[in-house]
């Protein structure tokens, strides 16, 4: 495996505070951006869990201005970011403050969008598509594996095309992320796994990127050790903020590689999916990982091997397909560890159902950094392979 170091690379991230009573730390930046009054996204699970009130607080506590917007879905949709912005602006909003997991903060990014470039949600899908800045986002995620809070990505759903589209640009960067390990306390064992095995999802695939770099590498596979080490004792002992901390700091590095070196062909995929079925984005790519990782291999052994090794895979002596194999059993041994078994089938796709999954994975921007060149039928191929 070799890099070259003088290839040019940009690296973005926001402000970070990371570590226990981060997020009591909102009030002062809202105050540091000037806000007049905040909207603050969430969603009903978070607003259940207490987090939002305790935003709330902060913000009356000290004297800010505050409007709160909760409809947003599990898979944030377009006609909720529209919705959203309308409440921004009649309310005369100057900053927006997301509490919860990948889609309060998605959407939260795409209200941003709309209030301050008009028109409508769509127009913004793909790369840089954004000419005016957004307001200021301080973002507080409740879950670890979207990473949505240090991002330059946002993923809304498509009701009516029944595709999820991604909005790629450094201008939708949070200004600001407060990461609280207690935050997470509040997740279920099955959101747990699912957002940890997405979380790894990320950080493999920035690894094996042609984007990739030595900036995004030291992320990625820092995460990989991480959250492969952390993720079952995590499901067996849930209160142990310990084991919430490595597996929150896991995902904000995934977060931070794949933000830079983008990702591969799980994600093109497991967009595509979650827009058809609406299915949880965590558990599509759960789906997908080990029959992507045996697509993508011949294209990328070295840094597979490497992955491998991160994952406790003892390499010596190993043919290059044994490599692959033993990196397969041990990405499968982990999600049967944290009870991940489910395929697509029983999920609900059908054979049928391919020709439209991949002609929507194919035009996703994350196909672009995928190692492996794909075409419709090698799509499908690997979708075939996951039923």
């Amino acid at each position: 495996m070799t890099e070259d170091i003088s290839v040019l690379r940009k690296f973005v991230s926001p402000e970070i505070i990371f570590g226990v009573g981060a997020r009591h730390s909102v009030a002062n930046y809202a105050v540091n951006f000037g806000a007049r009054k905040v909207l603050i996204v969430s969603d009903p699970g978070v607003k259940a869990a207490g987090w939002l009130s305790e935003v709330e607080n902060h913000l009356s506590e000290n004297e800010i201005e505050w409007v709160s917007f909760i409809d947003v879905s599990p898979n944030p949709r377009t006609d909720e970011v529209m919705k959203g912005s309308e409440v921004y602006k009649t309310n005369n909003c100057n900053v927006i403050v997301a509490i919860g997991g990948g889609s309060p903060m998605d959407c939260a990014k795409g209200i941003g969008i709309v209030s301050t470039n008009d028109g409508h949600i769509l127009d913004y899908n793909g790369i840089d598509t954004i000419s005016s800045p957004i307001p200021p986002l301080i973002f507080i995620p409740t879950t670890a594996g979207s990473s949505a809070d240090v991002s330059q990505f946002a993923i809304i759903s498509d009701q009516i095309e029944r595709i999820k589209f991604s909005i790629i640009s450094k201008t939708i960067v949070p200004d600001v992320s407060l990461i609280d390990p207690e935050t997470a306390s509040s997740m279920d064992s099955f959101l747990t796994a699912c957002t940890g095995i997405d979380a790894l999802v990320h950080a493999i695939e920035a690894f094996v990127s042609t984007g990739a770099g030595p900036l995004t590498d030291m992320h990625a596979l820092d995460a990989i050790r991480l959250i492969h080490e952390n993720l079952p004792a995590l499901l067996m002992t849930p209160h142990d903020m310990r084991l919430r901390e490595q597996i929150m700091l896991g995902s904000m590095k995934a977060g931070l590689a794949f933000s830079n070196a983008i990702l591969g062909a799980v994600h093109a995929m497991s967009h595509s999916l979650g827009g058809y079925l609406d299915l949880p984005h965590g558990l599509c790519n759960a789906m997908l990982l080990e029959h992507v990782i045996a697509y993508n291999y011949p294209n990328a052994q070295d840094r597979f091997k490497v992955i491998a090794e991160t994952m406790n895979v003892d390499t010596r002596g190993l043919t290059s397909e044994q490599i692959k194999q033993r990196l397969m059993q041990q990405v499968i041994m982990l999600k049967q560890q944290v009870g991940i078994n489910q395929t697509l089938t029983v999920n609900g796709v059908h054979k049928t159902d391919i020709p439209i999954l991949s002609d929507h994975a194919l035009i996703d921007p994350c196909l672009l950094t995928n190692p492996r060149p794909s075409n419709k039928r090698d799509l499908a191929t690997v979708y075939e392979e996951a039923l």
